[in-house]
């Protein structure tokens, strides 16, 4: 039970410092000029290296999400809604949710291992002896990469996946590309595509705080730099995951007021 307190307890000192870590970013954004030799680096390690996971993720979900629909739908002779349902689950949910899983799994537990390397060899400590604030000079272009590359990747993985499973449905399931394409501008509503955008916002900024605290705050060496970039991901998939339920419901109270 005490063990359990601890856990506890931890979880809410670690929320609490990843929120101040928050208000200090915002605080450098507007108070400090970001370092953009950083930043252009950051985006090319972020967005342009992480494309290829995000292709193959966004394709084989889509081919895989319209293949079960299809078989269940034509059990009750709806095969041209399949589309419709793979384009408003990959713009809302799977597509937004499934990028971020692969960012965090990719790009937060580097960025963990670089900052936490960066903090047991000293060098985060020259920073601070050379006047230059570490979240200034190594926290803000990380989180402003990362914010705006997820939902550039997002949109990659809606169209990969959409794409996909449009060549499925016509060429192997044998559904009429023209009724189910109809069904999917039908039913796709703009509220959907707007809410896989907040959603993925919100991911990239919850990826790279918690990332960077962990490489801020880990110590012993190797060892510690290994266990803060397991907690990094772990923490990032499970905030991701947490985040999706409630954005959902808060989302579609907002966009959806009827």
């Amino acid at each position: 039970m005490s063990a359990a307190k601890g856990e506890l307890f931890s979880f809410v000192i670690g929320m609490g410092r990843v929120a101040l870590l928050a208000c200090e970013v915002v605080r450098s954004l507007f108070s400090v000029r970001p370092n953009w030799a950083e930043f252009i680096k950051q985006m090319h390690f972020i967005g342009l290296k992480s494309q290829f996971v995000v292709l193959t993720t966004g394709a084989s979900t889509g081919m895989v999400f319209c293949a079960q629909t299809f078989y269940q739908f034509h059990k009750v002779k709806m095969d041209n809604a399949t589309l419709s349902v793979v384009g408003v689950a990959m713009t809302s949910e799977l597509g937004p949710v499934l990028a971020g899983l692969m960012v965090a799994g990719r790009v937060g537990a580097a960025m963990t291992a670089e900052i936490g390397t960066m903090r047991v060899t000293e060098q985060i400590d020259a920073l601070r002896t050379m006047a230059t604030h570490p979240v200034d000079h190594l926290v803000v272009p990380r989180v402003l990469a990362t914010v705006i590359s997820m939902p550039l990747l997002t949109v990659l993985a809606w169209v990969v996946g959409i794409f996909a499973a449009m060549i499925l449905a016509s060429s192997l399931l044998g559904i009429e590309s023209a009724f189910s394409l109809k069904h999917m501008y039908f039913y796709t509503d703009e509220e959907d595509v707007l809410m896989g955008v907040i959603k993925a916002l919100v991911f990239g900024l919850l990826i790279s705080l918690i990332s960077c605290y962990r490489g801020l705050n880990c110590s012993n060496g190797a060892e510690g730099v290994g266990r803060a970039t397991n907690e990094a991901v772990v923490q990032s998939c499970i905030a991701i995951l947490v985040s999706n339920f409630f954005l959902t419901l808060f989302l579609r109270s907002l966009l959806y007021p009827g």
